[in-house]
């Protein structure tokens, strides 16, 4: 992912896939990266391209790149029924 050089906000973000599953990732622009995952631009994970369409369910914004990596690796922490939780 291309680093973010202004001020703009960061986002954490999961997505449900077509099969259920969940993806958590980090973005400046959700929809952007929401359009990468469904194959629309070029881009996205691995993870998803097999699972598409993926719709966002859940995001939060963050002040910055560090603190959204950092929530984003907590989140992938958790378990799948604490992650519904969540987006709940």
């Amino acid at each position: 992912m291309v680093k973010n050089t202004d001020l703009s906000s960061w986002y954490v973000y999961i997505v449900k896939c077509v099969d259920g599953t969940l993806y958590t990732g980090v973005t400046t622009d959700i929809q952007r990266r929401l359009r990468q995952h469904n194959g629309d631009l070029e881009g996205g994970a691995k993870y998803t391209r097999v699972r598409r369409p993926v719709q966002v369910v859940w995001h939060e914004e963050q002040p910055n790149q560090s603190s959204a990596c950092q929530r984003e690796a907590a989140i992938k922490k958790l378990s799948r029924a604490e992650k519904l939780s969540l987006i709940d």
